[in-house]
């Protein structure tokens, strides 16, 4: 299959290690420009060193805080400046800390929206000017499972998740008629650091041994295993290549058919 992908240029959001990381190396594989960033700036140099190392394309690596603005709009304009625009975008950013909602202040729903929520609005918005000059483009918005079926204990990241989606279909329907695409990709259960982490806060909220909790999260999936980054990535690939130059609008779940849910 022809992806279309080779010379193109792309910035990926939180990709420092986990989904983030792995959509940015695979898109390099094809040969697209890569423009990633995070807040860690030791850790987004690394992973930038590493995909240059394994594929030798074009690399930006910045630091960049996703709940600032000024952070995202210094990662735009240096993207515009090394490669001369963006034709795809997959927004992506670490998550808010679980809990149930008795537990938050205004201050973390606050932090939440601006983590999740106007983080995807500022990096979609820097973006469509120049892909509208370019002829056109490809965003990629990651959001999560919960968007079908809210997860227990992580009500921030439900609330905030499902305002993306609303925004992922609004966005397409604005603007297929510059020839600009936006998809969603819907993780289920990928073995990351983030999925370390709230198995570990179930497992101390319950006071049950870790690998029980990711014995009973395995069990309920058809496939009877937690995937991998790659296999998260491949399908933030597909939508963002020329193979799915008529997709637009469309949620994609990479669950191993984790959610139920009929559409």
């Amino acid at each position: 299959m022809e992806l279309g992908l080779q010379g193109k240029v792309a910035m990926v959001g939180g990709a420092s290690r986990g989904l983030g990381f792995n959509v940015a190396r695979l898109l390099a594989a094809e040969g697209v420009s890569v423009a990633i960033a995070s807040h860690d700036e030791a850790a987004i140099t690394a992973a930038g060193q590493r995909i240059e190392q394994e594929f030798g394309g074009q690399v930006l690596a910045m630091k960049a805080d996703a709940r600032n603005g000024d952070d995202i709009a210094r990662w735009q304009e240096a993207t515009f400046e090394r490669f001369g625009g963006v034709d795809l975008l997959f927004t992506n950013t670490g998550g808010p800390p679980p809990g149930v909602f008795e537990q938050f202040d205004d201050a973390a729903w606050q932090q939440a929206f601006d983590l999740l929520v106007l983080s995807v609005i500022r990096m979609v918005r820097g973006v469509v000017p120049s892909m509208k000059e370019r002829g056109g483009g490809a965003i990629v918005m990651s959001t999560s499972s919960s968007v079908k079926e809210p997860i227990p204990n992580l009500t921030l990241s439900t609330v905030m998740r499902a305002s993306v989606s609303a925004l992922s279909k609004s966005l397409a329907n604005e603007l297929a008629a510059d020839n600009i695409r936006v998809n969603q990709l819907v993780p289920g259960r990928i073995l990351t650091d983030r999925i370390e982490q709230l198995d570990q806060a179930n497992a101390t909220k319950s006071g049950r041994p870790i690998e029980e909790i990711r014995k009973q999260s395995e069990q309920a999936i058809p496939m009877g295993r937690l995937g991998t980054p790659e296999e998260y990535a491949q399908g933030a690939v597909f939508l963002l290549s020329d193979a799915a130059s008529y997709v637009t609008g469309a949620t994609l779940q990479v669950d191993g058919g984790a959610m139920r849910a009929v559409v």
